[in-house]
This record gives C-alpha cells, structure tokens and sequence, in this order.
C-alpha cells in the first residue's frame, strides 16, 4: 500500500522542539536538531555552555517548554521529581497538536493523561519508546494474548502514537558501548576509582 493518505508530515526546519534533559543523550540530539534548522529550548540541572555557544540552545523551565514547543522531547531519569513530569497540568500547557516524545523512562509521563491528551488533539502525535507498565510486556511476543493493559490497549489505537518496545539500544554499536561502560564501571569500583558514571 503506497497511498499518502495519512501520512502528510511536517518540516522540523524553524520549529521549536523541547529537551528535556540535555546529558549525553540530550545533547546529540541538540545537536541534530540544530542542523535541521530548530530554535531549542532546555531543561536541565546543569546548563551546559557548550550548548548554549554552539548550537544556540536557551535553558528555561518545563512550563516555558511546554507553552513554545512544537516537539518535546523527554531525556531524564526517573526519580521522585521526575515522575509523572508529563501530566495533565503540563498537557494543558502546551500547544495544540505537539508532538511528545519519550524514549527515557516510561513513569515520566502520566500516561492516562497523555490518552486524554490525543483524544482533545492536544496532543497531535505520541511517540514512545518506553512504557510505564512496560514489565511483562515488552521483549515478549503477545500475538496470541489478549491484551490485559487497557491503557496501552487504548495507546495503540490511535493512528497518531507510535509504540517501540523500549529498542531504541538495540544497535551493535550502542551493545558494545553498554559492554565497554559496565566493565569500566566495574573496574573502577573494584579499584576504589571515580568512574564519571556515577548517579547522585
């Protein structure tokens, strides 16, 4: 089936994409985006320079993001004041028809809130490659299961939300990265060393 009908997309060229957490993840997709031609915008507890010299990034607030985003992006680690980052109130921020886009940690968002969100259309598109009740579900093969979670039953009925199975790693280059880091890691505690990796 090759019919366009559908698919008709948007430019990035000049629209302005939310980063929520710009470590290493975050930052190589500033800079992707930069050389799409998008004002970005930022959220993180360090601010980093570099972005800001090279690729013109402003730091600001979750609800500044959420109001001029036309794309956010999610890239922090779940924790206390992490989760459910993404709620309602946040949702009722943003603009009509953003897209969202979580491929960090499935409690991030409220995802109840999110469905209301794509129901509203103020949410225009969903792409998600993390599930907050992703255990069980995820690496498994359920075609011939009925479905128990409702909440990523109703996910998956709209045309415009795009689910990955939490395989956005799943590359040879990223697998030995992940390889290479944890026996550093391993390394540098058993030899009482700091390894840079460390989460406070």
């Amino acid at each position: 089936n090759f019919s366009l009908n559908g698919l008709t997309g948007f430019d990035l060229n000049g629209k302005t994409v939310g980063v929520i957490g710009t470590g290493k993840i975050g930052s190589v997709l500033v800079k992707i985006l930069h050389g799409f031609g998008c004002k970005i915008l930022a959220q993180d507890v360090i601010e980093d320079q570099n972005l800001i010299n090279s690729y013109n990034v402003i730091y600001t607030n979750c609800e500044t993001i959420c109001k001029q985003s036309d794309i956010i992006s999610l890239h922090v680690p779940l924790t206390a004041t992490t989760k459910h980052l993404i709620d309602k109130e946040h949702i009722a921020l943003m603009k009509p028809g953003v897209m969202l886009i979580n491929t960090s940690r499935g409690g991030l968002v409220d995802t109840k809130a999110v469905i209301e969100g794509l129901k509203t259309k103020k949410i225009g598109y969903f792409g998600i490659d993390v599930y907050e009740e992703e255990e069980g579900l995820f690496f498994e093969d359920h075609s011939d299961d009925i479905l128990q979670d409702d909440v990523i039953a109703r996910l998956m009925t709209f045309n415009n939300v795009f689910i990955t199975s939490h395989q956005a790693f799943l590359t040879e280059t990223a697998l030995t990265n992940i390889a290479e880091t944890t026996i550093y890691n391993i390394d540098c505690f058993e030899n009482g060393k700091v390894s840079g990796n460390e989460v406070s």
